[in-house]
């Protein structure tokens, strides 16, 4: 399972040129997916109305099932939000990510702008090279965040809109950091920190195999 690091996310999020209105757009979209885990077809199919600002600060969405939530964002998204919307200037029932002439932006949009970002992205974080990034790895980095910062996995299942927990277990399978601390504590008192690094001899043996 492919995710971003923080590191990554925000060489991501500063990769749109905020003095082109396109960039303003990418921005906005981009960080309101990584913060809300939203289905790339949960972005695009978002209205200017389905945000609310200030007290209360949502975003709500349809997702599979016909299934209705709502999304709490943070102060940083609210910014980058208020400001698409000015800039945006949508009406009630109008697209809220959207092309300069209007029309609701597609799946195909979505990756495309995203990819025209990464690559932008790569030029000051490297590691983004050796990783196949496409819209759902926003979601995936959205819910491997709150995994790490100790979100329980029944919210993040509410957060995602999945049909049960079962479906955010693969989260913590796929974190290794989660895994290591939970082999550290288990770990006896004599036990060195760290990973076991193997003596030279074991990586002789197998490379004989």
């Amino acid at each position: 399972m492919t995710f971003l690091t923080g590191d990554e996310i925000d060489a991501l999020l500063s990769a749109p040129d905020p003095r082109r209105w396109e960039g303003r757009r990418d921005k906005a979209m981009l960080a309101l997916a990584v913060q809300t885990g939203l289905r790339v077809s949960e972005l695009t199919s978002l209205d200017c109305d389905d945000v609310t600002l200030g007290y209360g600060a949502s975003v709500r969405c349809e997702g599979k099932g016909r299934k209705l939530r709502a999304v709490p964002l943070d102060c940083s998204i609210q910014e980058l939000l208020r400001a698409w919307l000015g800039k945006r200037s949508g009406k009630r029932g109008e697209p809220l990510f959207c092309t300069r002439t209007g029309r609701r932006l597609t799946r195909d949009a979505v990756a495309q702008r995203l990819a025209v970002h990464v690559r932008a992205a790569t030029e000051t974080c490297p590691t983004l090279l050796d990783k196949r990034i496409h819209p759902h790895v926003l979601r995936h980095s959205c819910a491997m965040s709150l995994l790490q910062a100790g979100v329980d996995t029944t919210v993040i299942a509410l957060w995602l809109g999945h049909a049960g927990v079962r479906s955010t277990d693969a989260y913590v399978h796929a974190d290794m950091t989660i895994k290591e601390r939970a082999l550290s504590l288990a770990a006896p008192v004599t036990a060195r920190p760290g990973r076991h690094q193997p003596a030279d001899k074991v990586f002789t043996f197998l490379d004989r195999l």
